[in-house]
Formats: structure tokens, C-alpha cells, sequence
């Protein structure tokens, strides 16, 4: 999917969205003040989106005004999504000044904390959260529009896949790490909890290309040492790519399946050396003050989400784990090179 705003006059929004069907007519649906008030066809044809060959027809374009939504040119918050995909498309921004340029948040966490996007939320015109479930194309229009002038941008993505876009002085990198060992047991409790809708006929695509891991995790008891050894001697190779090195496979591989060597320990360090600003969630209040003092942000820094008391016993049981250690050794000593740099300078 493609897609473009070439213009907000007020009375009139012009965009153009392209399906990831060629042949398929664009839908998006409009919302006024946070309210869902209209979904539409594409009814305009772009001669140059066919000539390109991305749409079949070039029946792409929207222009939408009072006509089609009543009360548009007079909304301050204006949002239009896609109607297949629900990715927000465009944003007219309540906030008269939002910030500038665009901000890219990559968590290394598989649970992202809402914390900092609840308080950037409204001072950028658009937020995307989660954006590692976006696709490629998607992505790629996220990062090189240049009409997306005020963006935050924040999820768990390949960075190193996409870092040539994140090059100029208005454009921030920040990159939060977090104990390899509480985010290995977040993961392994991830993939606990989505049990019961594999366990279902009717929900169990949703586990995707992790139902082998899903299923798998459920014949283990995880509260016991013995268990948890026989589940890493059994690890099936989804659940495995997902509990090895996670961190170092976020900051230093470009493809999902691209087999993780001892090398990409090094590129994981070089490409976070040139990340604009790094945190550990262990230090959560500094990175966020450090983020908002870069951005002009006038705010108390927020304080995350407690970790779970199960994710922390489970943590603990894993440092004693030689399976654990051996699958998180590039991730601990970067994130420990990570948090002693950050605390000489912070405490907790």
C-alpha cells in the first residue's frame, strides 16, 4: 500500500491511497473530532499513478470537503485511515504548533510502554505506534514522504533495514534497551498468553508464523527449572528466532530470517553508536528527559508501567538458566555497556 496528502486547505483534503490489490478501488473512512463519521470509494482517477503501473485504473484519489463529509473544513481534528489496513493516512492536528520533523522511537521490547506516546501523542501531526506490524511498502512511505513533516514513529523494527532514511538534522533516531533477561521472560509470557486463542480454530492465524512457538510453550511449566531447560533443548526455529539475541537482531539484521552470527554483535553496537539518543528502561525517567529536552517538550517525565512481579521471578529464574545465558550473550554485554554509560550520568 502507497499513499499520499497533497493538500489540507481547509475546505478541502486531497490524498491518494494505493491498494495493495492493483485492481481493488481505494476505501477510507474519515473521523471528526475522534468520532467515525464517513466511509468512501475512491471516486477520482490519477493518470500518472496508472502510468507508473501501481493501480490498474489510477482510481486512487479522494477530495474531500463538506459535500462528502459535512463539518470537515470546520473540525480541528481531522483523521483519515485506511479502511482495510486502519493505517492513519492523515491527521489534522488540533495543536497549532506541532513539532517538526520526525522522530523515530525504536523499543526493544516486545511489550512497548505508553507512557512517553500518551504525552508526544498530540505534539507531533502524526503518531504512528507499533509500526514493526506495518509492512515494508508502508513503511518506506512513512520514512521518505515529504509531506510528513511532524511525525513520531515508535515500535520494534529493523533498523538497520531502514537507517539510510534517518540521515539529516531533521531527523532523530532514540532507541530504548531493556534487560535481556526481563525481555526474555516478557517473550516467553507473550507467547504464553496467546495459548488459548491458537488453541482455537477460528483465532488461530492470528499467532501467525509463532503458532509452532505458541503451541509449543503450552507443554511447559515455566515456573520450573527443569521444565524450562527441556523447552530450550525443544525449541522450535520460530521460537527460537524470537528468544535469541533479540536486541542484537533488531539493531543489525535486514531481513526477519536472516541468520544472527557472532559479526552482528559488532553491528549492532556501530548502527546504536549512531542512534541520536540511547536509554535503558532501568534509567526510563532520563532517557524520557534527555528525549523531551531535545524536542522542546515542556513535561514532567512520566514514570513507566511496574514490570510484572511474574516477568521478574521468571527473569531471575532464567539468569541461572546456562540455555538462557548462552541465547543472550551479545545482548548482555550490550545493554550492559548501555546502562553503565547511562549511569554514570543518571541515578535511578
Amino acid at each position: 500500500m502507497r499513499f499520499y496528502v497533497d493538500h489540507d486547505l481547509g475546505y478541502r483534503i486531497r490524498c491518494w491511497v494505493i491498494p495493495d490489490n492493483p485492481a481493488a478501488i481505494s476505501r477510507v473512512y474519515v473521523g471528526l473530532e475522534g468520532r467515525r463519521v464517513a466511509e468512501m470509494e475512491a471516486w477520482l482517477v490519477d493518470p500518472v499513478i496508472r502510468a507508473q503501473g501501481w493501480h490498474s485504473t489510477g482510481q486512487c484519489v479522494f477530495e474531500i470537503t463538506d459535500d462528502e463529509v459535512p463539518g470537515v473544513s470546520a473540525a480541528r481534528r481531522v483523521e483519515i485511515y485506511d479502511a482495510d489496513t486502519n493505517v492513519l493516512i492523515y491527521r489534522r492536528s488540533p495543536n497549532p504548533s506541532p513539532i517538526q520533523g520526525k522522530v523515530l522511537l525504536v523499543d526493544a521490547s516486545i511489550n512497548s510502554d505508553s507512557a512517553l506516546q500518551s504525552i508526544v501523542f498530540d505534539r507531533f501531526q502524526q503518531s504512528y505506534f507499533r509500526i514493526g506490524s506495518l509492512s515494508d511498502e508502508v513503511l518506506r512511505v512513512l520514512f521518505e514522504s515529504p509531506w510528513l513533516t511532524s511525525s513520531f514513529l515508535s515500535g520494534t523494527i529493523a533498523l538497520a533495514r531502514y537507517e539510510g532514511y534517518f540521515v539529516g538534522d531533521n531527523l532523530l533516531t532514540t532507541a530504548l534497551l531493556h534487560d535481556p533477561y526481563v525481555e526474555m521472560a516478557s517473550r516467553l509470557l507473550w507467547l504464553k498468553a496467546r495459548a488459548s486463542v491458537t488453541a482455537d480454530p477460528v483465532q488461530a492465524w492470528r499467532a501467525g508464523q509463532l503458532k509452532d512457538a505458541v503451541e509449543a510453550i503450552t507443554e511447559y511449566d515455566l515456573s520450573d527449572n527443569r521444565s524450562l531447560k527441556r523447552f530450550f533443548r525443544m525449541l522450535p526455529e520460530t521460537a527460537y528466532r524470537m528468544l535469541y539475541n533479540p536486541t542484537t537482531r533488531q539493531f543489525s539484521t535486514k531481513l526477519p530470517d536472516e541468520r544472527l552470527m557472532p559479526g552482528h554483535s559488532i553491528i549492532a553496537i556501530e548502527i546504536i553508536a549512531r542512534v541520536g539518543i540511547v536509554g535503558h528502561r532501568d534509567y526510563f525517567e532520563a532517557f524520557a528527559a534527555t528525549l523531551f529536552d531535545r524536542l522542546g517538550i515542556d513535561a514532567q517525565p512520566p514514570t513507566p508501567e511496574p514490570i510484572p512481579a511474574e516477568t521478574l521471578v521468571l527473569a531471575d529464574r532464567l539468569r541461572g538458566l546456562k540455555a538462557a545465558q548462552e541465547m543472550l550473550v551479545f545482548d548482555i554485554a550490550m545493554t550492559d555497556a548501555v546502562r553503565d554509560a547511562v549511569s554514570k550520568g543518571w541515578t535511578v
